[in-house]
């Protein structure tokens, strides 16, 4: 999971790409420490790009995208929101729409 740093970036690379996940966390949060192995298995297992990023590193990302908390798992086809899973993720729901997105 490539990490990015400017908002720009970001944009650039939802637009760009046809399907993406967004992995949002947020420093000293143990939770999103301990969700990131567990999100970049599934993301290896389906194969789509995915990108982290940190929400106290980029405000403009929290902003934009109304992140009020972290962990955030968001996926996006064709440049929209498609699926969003905040603070309790479900892996096997998350693990669900992945596919289901890869086949879209």
């Amino acid at each position: 999971m490539e990490k990015i740093t400017q908002f720009d970036h970001l944009l650039t690379k939802i637009e760009q790409l046809e399907k993406v996940l967004i992995y949002v966390s947020m420093e000293n949060c143990s939770v999103c420490t301990a969700d990131k192995p567990r999100v970049e298995t599934l993301v290896n297992d389906v194969k789509i790009p995915a990108f982290e990023i940190k929400a106290n590193e980029i405000p403009e990302a929290a902003g934009q995208f109304q992140l009020f908390t972290a962990p955030v798992v968001l996926l996006f086809y064709q440049g929209k929101e498609w699926h969003r899973q905040a603070r309790i993720i479900d892996f096997d729901v998350l693990d669900y729409r992945m596919k289901q997105l890869m086949e879209a």
